[in-house]
Parts: structure tokens; C-alpha cells; sequence
């Protein structure tokens, strides 16, 4: 559960006016960097666990799964031609 200002209820009223003050204080070039880090985070992660269900996948097809998740059905099949339903997920 969180609070009002976005921060873990469990946080204290000090560290969270903390973890406020040093968001606010960021610039906008350090906040599109944390989020490009935390895509590529995901995207490592999509892959991980695509590798570990399918651990004889080759590269393309780890791709195609991992594109699969993030587009959906509907776009696999129209943009790539993949159809995750007849796939697997």
C-alpha cells in the first residue's frame, strides 16, 4: 500500500520527504535515464524468464516471445506474422 506522496506505507514520514525531495530535485535528462534503465531492466527480465520456459529457444524466436508479451497478440500476428495463441505464450 502507499501513501499520498507515492511512497511505501512502511517508509518513514523522514526517509519518504527524502526520497521526495532528491525526485523533485532530478533533472528531467536524469529522470529519462533512470527510465530508459528501468526499460532495459524489463526487457532483461522478459527475456530471462522467456530463456527459463523455453530454455531450447533460439535467438529469434526468445525475441518474437519476448516481443509477444510487450505488443500482444494482435500485433505479433499483423506486424510479424507470429501468433502467440499457436505459439505459446
Amino acid at each position: 500500500m502507499s501513501s499520498a506522496i507515492g511512497v511505501a506505507s512502511d517508509t518513514s514520514s523522514v526517509v519518504a520527504a527524502r526520497v521526495v525531495e532528491r525526485w523533485r530535485g532530478t533533472s528531467p535528462g536524469e529522470k529519462l535515464d533512470q527510465v530508459a534503465e528501468l526499460n532495459r531492466t524489463c526487457e532483461q527480465l522478459s527475456e530471462a524468464g522467456v530463456r527459463v520456459r523455453y530454455p531450447g529457444a533460439g535467438d529469434d524466436e526468445v525475441r518474437y516471445r519476448v516481443l509477444a508479451l510487450r505488443l500482444g497478440r494482435d500485433a505479433m500476428v499483423e506486424v510479424y506474422g507470429w501468433d502467440p495463441s499457436i505459439e505459446g505464450w
